[in-house]
């Protein structure tokens, strides 16, 4: 009987430690500059690696948020890099709840055009700020997956050269829901 109790236990702290939060029906990410689906622009692509983008991160605008969103977190993630964990290209949290747009070249440290009180931390490319595609030449297409989440908490308690990692672990343990799009990109 204790095992069957334990047993039961453990599956429900299980279930809900890997629950996914609810998606709010009506929370959406759009841009100008990314079609869901379609290829991104060179002007998105990394500048560097064998790569000749202008690594410019898009406009990214959001509305539709689920009650009780305190502030936001917005990530770029490739899933088809070949390192066995994926590709961080862009992590920004910290946007103050009261922000639904990130401005086009948001991304570039130096111009500090990101919303007072956000934070970008590092990437897989070792360094704070957008950093564009640049998947290995002949790899086919790599999906690049722009997120939006609504965090429940005001800040993450995480600096500039915090891990993805950690980043994505801190996001998911807040997020109250989530928007995206996808987009490819091959060279």
């Amino acid at each position: 009987m204790k095992r069957t109790i334990v047993t039961v236990t453990l599956a429900m702290f299980i279930f809900f430690l890997g629950r996914t939060p609810a998606r709010a029906a009506g929370f959406t990410l759009s841009s100008p500059q990314l079609v869901p689906g379609g290829r991104m622009s060179d002007e998105q692509v990394f500048n560097g690696f064998g790569c000749t983008g202008a690594n410019v991160s898009p406009e990214l605008a959001w509305k539709g948020e689920p009650a009780g969103t305190k502030s936001f977190a917005v990530t770029v993630y490739d899933p088809d890099a070949p390192t066995g964990s994926g590709w961080w290209h862009w992590l920004i949290f910290n946007i103050p709840a009261t922000v639904h747009r990130l401005a086009k070249d948001a991304g570039d440290i130096e111009t500090a055009t990101a919303p007072a009180g956000a934070i970008q931390s590092r990437t897989d490319y070792g360094k704070p700020g957008y950093g564009g595609a640049c998947p290995p030449a002949g790899a086919g297409a790599h999906r690049y997956q722009f997120t939006v989440y609504a965090l429940d908490t005001a800040r993450l308690p995480l600096a500039p050269d915090t891990s993805p990692a950690m980043v994505g672990f801190y996001i998911r343990r807040h997020e109250l829901g989530k928007a995206g799009i996808t987009v490819y990109y091959q060279r």
